[in-house]
């Protein structure tokens, strides 16, 4: 009974490693020179408008980039913005506000 146990934690550790958000953060800031002029050269937003980006979590901001892309979402603003992200774009970006 222990060995499964101990091989079924280890299989759930694999399964996590893999599946981890793998965003590139310098792809992702050179991506987001687009995003500047909304949410801050920095992903801090001065206007209240739209939100803050720096520091988010990165699995919330794949979720919401993805959201816009697909249709989950809409906005005026954001779904003509997020409709060419590719997979990478979105993952690199959602890395490199979170990594602020």
């Amino acid at each position: 009974m222990k060995t499964v146990f101990v091989a079924s934690i280890a299989s759930l550790l694999l399964v996590t490693a893999t599946t981890g958000l793998a965003g590139d953060v310098a792809a992702g800031k050179s991506k987001a020179a687009s995003c500047s002029g909304c949410h801050g050269a920095n992903g801090i937003s001065a206007n209240p408008l739209w939100p803050n980006l720096a520091g988010q979590k990165e699995a919330y901001l794949v979720k919401q980039l993805k959201a816009f892309r697909d249709g989950g979402r809409s906005d005026p603003m954001m779904t003509p913005m997020a409709k060419p992200l590719s997979g990478a774009d979105i993952e690199n970006l959602a890395a490199y506000f979170s990594s602020l």
